[in-house]
């Protein structure tokens, strides 16, 4: 469905933030974009879903790919009316509309109205917190019933390609595997494809079929979710997991030094 071609991002036509990038998403597939802050994630989004040019920034070489057709030069509304739908990060929501009345927002694009209500109620499915709270004013949310909503918003929008930007942010993480949960239900039996940044490598792996890891706004190691969960790179600059953490010498531990193999 959806392919990066050696795409390049520049700010101001001067601070180049992307080197190189290229990835596809497959129809009906989670797809996981990994790293630490400040390695293009967002930023890669963001040049998908045509929201660059609000930060004075542009695709300055490569092309990006929607089912064949380039996208790369459209704006954010003609790329969201061909079902590509970004839920930013910092859980973005009219605090001043109530939790339906955001729901409604999500529709803005859509030109089958009476199917609007069944797919507010599958939200209400999804996230049954926020049937309890639907005429209250999202301002006054948690942070956790927040994110919800700019998910289920997103939802709304009948996505063919929904984009979820650190969905786990400052959230509990019992939290964080109920809303993993509910992405993987909604890719499952919605058949909507999903890419997913996320800082969070052990709970994104745990329900992408695919994973990209990114550094310095390049993409340096890809591969299946399986493959990835067992490099040893993943787990040790990723996970926590240290190669090196089952001997007994002090020696080996204080001197061991692994290089990742991508620099």
């Amino acid at each position: 469905m959806l392919k990066l071609n050696n795409i390049e991002v520049a700010y101001l036509n001067i601070i180049r933030v992307l080197h190189g990038v290229s990835l596809q998403v497959e129809d009906g597939s989670i797809v996981a974009l990994l790293g630490a802050n400040g390695a293009g994630k967002s930023t890669t989004l963001k040049a998908i879903s045509g929201l660059l040019h609000v930060e004075d920034g542009a695709v300055t070489d490569g092309e990006i790919e929607w089912n064949g057709a380039k996208i790369h030069k459209k704006n954010a509304e003609e790329i969201g009316k061909m079902g590509i739908i970004q839920a930013l990060e910092g859980r973005h929501v009219f605090g001043h509309l109530t939790v339906e009345e955001n729901l409604i927002v999500g529709s803005y694009n859509r030109k089958d109205r009476g199917a609007i209500k069944s797919d507010i109620e599958m939200v209400y499915d999804y996230f049954p917190r926020l049937k309890a709270l639907r005429r209250k004013m999202s301002g006054y949310l948690s942070g956790g019933e927040q994110q919800m909503l700019v998910i289920g918003r997103a939802m709304v929008a009948q996505p063919k390609l929904m984009m979820l930007d650190e969905p786990s942010l400052g959230l509990a993480p019992l939290l964080v595997e109920e809303i993993y949960e509910i992405i993987r239900r909604f890719n499952t039996e919605r058949k909507v494809s999903v890419l997913l940044v996320e800082q969070n490598v052990r709970v994104a792996l745990g329900i992408a079929h695919y994973g990209y890891v990114m550094e310095n706004g390049r993409v340096v190691l890809d591969g299946t979710a399986d493959f990835l969960k067992n490099n040893e790179d993943i787990k040790e600059f990723y996970l926590g997991l240290s190669a090196v953490g089952a001997q007994k010498s002090f020696r080996a531990v204080k001197h061991y030094k692994r290089r990742k193999r991508w620099l």
